[in-house]
């Protein structure tokens, strides 16, 4: 059959990706490290260093997802391969539906896992802190800014990520004026790092009583968690702590006591903020861990022209600055400006479904940082 004999030719186009995938995740070094740590986990004082087990421990879990999820990927190649020739030799038509779902499966999942290998930067593996900042139109991009908060959290329980809120504001009539919060899981970083900018949104806005579309705006900025105590002075000169009554959704221990602590870098303007934390001293050395980081991100970048960049500071939350648009009147469209990737379905891509606009920039950055790679 014609339409099956073209998947064919169209599948086999994946079998030299396919090895070069291989050859780029090393996974027979991978499967001895896997052999490495399992034995080290069977030993009995294992647990005894309990942050170092648990970093172990996330490690081998990562490495098995690695392997399991090529190894799949192989898998189901083949078994492609093996139904194309079964419905060609029994010439059953009705398994062509079947086997195109199943291809267009293969390809998001060999898409993602190429993607994956894009994940070279130094702290890509870390955890993600996301900052969300309300800017221009009000109580709309209060809204927007909690409904981006609600994408972000759909996304990361869609891989497996757990979600830690660290500061949040709420708006004067509806959803949020800022939310920090944190993404924990492999790799969070390397990909959250590609939504970092402004983001806008056109629709009828449900707070304008004569039904008029608006245009609103927020920006996220992000940066890696980074664990390890960062050889960063900071002196007492250039900040100020402020301590506050924590503001909403936060457990039974919130608003009982000031504990939320706000810190402001005088030299950069750089501002963090945690309430999240169960007191004021857990708050305020989270809190100094994120400014630590946001300085070694800092410092390690020489080209001036990227400061504001960094410091994950917009210079106008408003027209002209956005990375996406996400259009849901008068029709639906959601496009990312940097790589022209669009998605007609802009409700599934505000529950959650952004990796492909995640994996496009991650293969248009490298492009970019890297000219003649890939």
């Amino acid at each position: 059959m014609v339409e099956l004999d073209n998947l064919k030719i169209e599948l086999k186009q994946y079998e030299e990706p396919l090895g070069e995938l291989k050859a780029s995740l090393s996974l027979e070094s991978k499967k001895n490290r896997i052999e490495e740590l399992s034995r080290l986990m069977e030993e009995p004082d294992f647990w005894n260093d309990p942050e170092k087990s648990r970093k172990q421990s996330q490690e081998l879990g990562a490495l098995k997802d690695d392997v399991n999820t090529y190894g799949g990927l192989e898998s189901k190649y083949n078994d492609l391969l093996e139904l194309i020739d079964i419905a060609n030799e029994e010439n059953d038509e009705s398994m062509a539906d079947e086997i195109k779902d199943d291809f267009s499966a293969f390809k998001d999942s060999f898409e993602t896992m190429r993607t994956k290998t894009l994940l070279s930067g130094e702290y890509d593996g870390a955890n993600a802190i996301l900052s969300l900042n309300a800017g221009a139109g009000g109580t709309e991009s209060c809204d927007w800014c909690s409904m981006l908060y609600r994408m972000y959290t759909r996304w990361a329980e869609r891989h497996g990520f757990t979600i830690e809120e660290l500061s949040s504001v709420e708006g004067d009539e509806a959803g949020l004026k800022s939310v920090d919060f944190q993404i924990n899981g492999q790799n969070a970083y390397g990909y959250m790092k590609s939504e970092k900018g402004v983001h806008r949104l056109v629709r009828i806005s449900p707070f304008n009583a004569q039904g008029k579309r608006q245009t609103s705006f927020v920006s996220l900025d992000v940066m890696p968690d980074i664990e390890e105590d960062l050889d960063i002075e900071i002196k007492p000169e250039d900040i100020r702590i402020d301590t506050y009554r924590s503001s909403g959704a936060g457990g039974q221990h919130i608003n009982k006591t000031s504990s939320a602590i706000r810190i402001t870098h005088f030299p950069t303007g750089i501002v963090v903020t945690c309430q999240n934390e169960r007191s004021q001293f857990q708050n305020k050395d989270k809190a100094m861990q994120m400014l630590k980081a946001k300085l070694y991100m800092l410092a390690k970048e020489n080209n001036a022209e990227k400061l504001s960049d960094i410091r994950g500071e917009i210079k106008d939350i408003a027209w002209g600055s956005q990375i996406r648009s996400y259009f849901l009147q008068p029709y639906q469209l959601v496009k990312d400006l940097r790589t022209g990737t669009e998605i007609a379905q802009a409700d599934s891509v505000l529950d959650g479904n952004i990796d492909p606009f995640i994996n496009a920039y991650l293969k248009w950055d490298k492009t970019q940082t890297a000219p003649g790679e890939g």
